[in-house]
């Protein structure tokens, strides 16, 4: 079958809602298109969205531990240990081995969604990864830091080509932290999903996200060579493209969601310039955006309704659409849900649902 499309959800500044966001885009996106399968890699050590996924709460953590413990991992670290220890050019191994049907966890998921599990193992094993990486290459032909890199895109293809069916759409959660498991992530996307807070601190990231993909102009003269960006230009890694970007302030269990923009004027402006000098950083959109109010019209959106309804819908493991008004216990305290603030949830998603096709 074939790849529909494959998004990572990144942002190099934490706390923007990238599990959360992870959990409910794909949830949506499986519920909504039932005639393909949506799969989410989670390469965050924290495993997050794979808790999520799994049941919520404590449920989904005992999920997670499950599948972490087992004698061959089914995580996105068994997986990565099975192929770098093989080596470059050995067969790939069979992905049903690793993939989990998230359903045979939680009965709150459509059974059209897949999940390949995130591990704490991943952060120790960073160091094994970036030594693989690293090798000396042997012959001409052998590309070790390419091979790696490539790992998990060359595990969607090996997907799309071996599990009959259906179409498959890829959503990749992340840690913010540029690590080699980053790397490996952002190598596997063909765009980029980027939650922002709608706060000036946001812009600092903003820039600091552009360097770490595409470096500094020009290249620092020290470092480099080095980076990230010089490396993939060199092995001819596609970086992905920014897609949409996420205005995203999740209320914690209580009081309304505060209206904000979708993108602070600091954030936005930062953006905009960046798509001014660098269109090709941007997936295109027509007519091309001329100024600053259009740029945030064709780039951004808004999740300023996402409030206690979706953090707690994420807590339970829950689809929002299945979510009622009413009182629902969430790490021991007993917390309200209006079914009118459901339905404003349901809404910001099914905007950002819209973007991703």
């Amino acid at each position: 079958m074939a790849l529909v499309r494959s998004y990572a959800v990144w942002n190099n500044k934490g706390g923007v809602g990238k599990s959360t966001i992870s959990f409910h885009l794909a949830a949506r996106l499986a519920e909504m298109r039932p005639n393909i399968n949506v799969l989410v890699i989670d390469a965050c050590p924290q495993a997050n969205a794979s808790m999520l996924l799994l049941g919520g709460g404590a449920t989904g953590e005992a999920n997670v531990l499950s599948l972490c413990t087992q004698a061959s991992p089914r995580t996105i670290v068994g997986y990565l240990s099975q192929v770098i220890a093989a080596g470059a050019g050995a067969a790939l191994p069979d992905p049903a081995n690793f993939i989990t049907h998230v359903s045979q966890y939680s009965g709150n998921l459509t059974d059209n969604l897949y999940l390949l599990c995130g591990d704490g193992n991943m952060e120790p094993m960073a160091p094994a990864i970036s030594g693989a990486a690293a090798a000396p290459a042997l012959t001409p032909e052998s590309q070790p830091w390419r091979w790696v890199h490539l790992v998990l895109r060359h595990l969607i293809d090996n997907i799309c080509q071996t599990v009959p069916g259906r179409d498959w759409l890829v959503i990749i959660d992340t840690n913010p932290s540029f690590s080699i498991y980053t790397e490996l992530a952002i190598s596997a996307a063909d765009r980029l999903i980027v939650p922002v807070n709608a706060d000036d601190s946001s812009r600092v990231a903003t820039n600091a996200m552009f360097i770490l993909l595409h470096g500094h102009t020009p290249p620092h003269p020290v470092y480099g060579s080095w980076t990230f960006a010089t490396r993939a230009q060199q092995h001819h890694i596609v970086v992905p493209q920014i897609h949409v970007v996420v205005g995203n302030r999740l209320t914690q269990y209580g009081g309304a969601a505060t209206a904000f923009s979708a993108l602070s004027d600091a954030t936005a402006d930062t953006l905009f310039a960046a798509y001014q000098n660098h269109p090709q950083y941007f997936t295109p959109r027509t007519p091309p955006p001329a100024t600053l109010a259009a740029f945030r019209d064709s780039y951004s959106v808004p999740l300023r309704d996402f409030n206690t309804a979706g953090v707690v819908a994420a807590h339970l493991g829950q689809r929002l659409s299945k979510m009622a008004g009413g009182y629902y216990q969430v790490h021991g305290e007993q917390v309200q849900i209006n079914s009118a603030r459901v339905s404003e949830c349901i809404n910001a998603l099914d905007a950002l649902v819209a973007m991703v096709n």
